[in-house]
């Protein structure tokens, strides 16, 4: 009898033990999907622009290779893929995972993809974003059956708040950063109060940005395209994969703004001597 327990625990123990192997490898293949080798990329760029206008706004543009070295490192690729892995992982599972998977493996889930990444690109040139904001200034407040699709998209993943709260948040962490280091003299209350006296204009911008995105981004999908992409984000597996994002990138992006302001405390330490 004892042998026949320890059989049998010992199969428990392998199914239990394969569980996490099995999701691990579910969550891999949500990556492959979702393509974040190129999110990434997308993103590293984006930091090292983000990196110059900092050099130039605090550093009067004298960062140099040490800087551009340093931002490089902060916005390190790697860490950003790990960093959403993190938030997807424990947001995106079972069912969920699986609906994700098989929509965005579709033909219409890589189309939209390819889009988005192509249009977030194209919003790091000034001129495109100017034209892309103007074109949903033109629209806004009307009856435009692709803004509609577009809004439940923003409804269902309470895209504005997201993205204004990890602003919010990115922003508190920069300057505490700067106090950390010495270059200014600030309790947490008036960190907090500096950063939220912001809220409005950040709020303002981040809605104008969003829409702006994506009505770029999904202007080559037909109306019926567009519709079933608004259906599957207010579906449960939509909303789990908008969580997983956010529960990534927020404390990414606060670990990388902290990063940031302790790099520039540096720098800016460096040229007084």
């Amino acid at each position: 009898m004892r042998a026949v327990l320890t059989s049998a625990l010992a199969a428990l123990l392998c199914v239990t033990l394969a569980l996490p192997v099995w999701a691990n490898a579910r969550h891999t293949v949500l990556m492959d999907v979702l393509r974040i080798n190129e999110l990434t990329a997308i993103l590293h760029a984006e930091g090292l622009a983000f990196g110059e206008s900092l050099n130039i706004d605090w550093l009067d543009g004298r960062g140099g290779a040490a800087w551009n070295q340093q931002v490089a490192r902060i916005y390190d690729r790697e860490r950003l893929a790990e960093g959403i892995r993190a938030g997807l992982e424990p947001s995106v599972t079972g069912d969920t995972l699986e609906t994700a998977i098989e929509f965005f493996a579709s033909d219409l889930g890589q189309r939209v993809l390819t889009l988005e990444n192509s249009a977030r690109e194209a919003m790091a040139d000034a001129q495109i974003e100017e034209a892309a904001r103007a074109r949903h200034a033109q629209i806004s407040g009307t009856n435009d059956p692709r803004l509609a699709q577009i809004a439940r998209m923003i409804d269902a993943g309470d895209l504005i708040n997201r993205n204004v709260t990890s602003a919010l948040n990115s922003n508190v962490q920069f300057m505490r950063a700067l106090v950390d280091g010495g270059l200014y003299e600030m309790s947490e209350d008036e960190i907090l109060s500096d950063v939220l006296a912001e809220r409005d204009s950040i709020e303002a911008d981040t809605t104008g940005w969003i829409y702006a995105f994506l009505l770029l981004a999904y202007s080559p999908l037909t109306l019926e395209e567009l519709t079933a992409y608004a259906d599957f984000s207010e579906t449960r597996a939509g909303k789990a994969l908008n969580a997983g994002f956010f529960a990534g990138f927020d404390p990414l992006y606060a670990d990388i703004s902290y990063a940031l302001g302790r790099a520039m405390v540096l720098n800016m330490a460096a040229e007084e001597l």
